[in-house]
């Protein structure tokens, strides 16, 4: 599996998850300290964009949802690509 075929099944999966199963995701997989992290990040760096409204309020889901991306690549990918050592 691709890096962009594991994006794409991750935001289908995302899709089909009720609130209960996404909060226990994070739960399982996200420290609490990274989810404040990314909530106030994506605060400050909406507001000092410019950005407004609902964008403003989705924009720390979004960079945790590219933070769960990544945990997800390393996981299930990084181990299968070859070393350079």
């Amino acid at each position: 599996m691709t890096r962009s075929e594991l994006a794409w099944e991750l935001a289908d999966l995302f899709t089909d998850l009720k609130i209960d199963q996404i909060n226990e995701m994070l739960a399982k997989n996200v420290p609490l300290e990274t989810l404040e992290f990314f909530n106030a990040y994506g605060q400050d760096f909406g507001k000092s964009e410019g950005i407004q409204g609902n964008t403003l309020q989705r924009l720390p889901n979004l960079l945790l949802l590219g933070y769960i991306l990544r945990v997800l690549e390393e996981r299930l990918l990084d181990g299968d690509e070859p070393s350079e050592h």
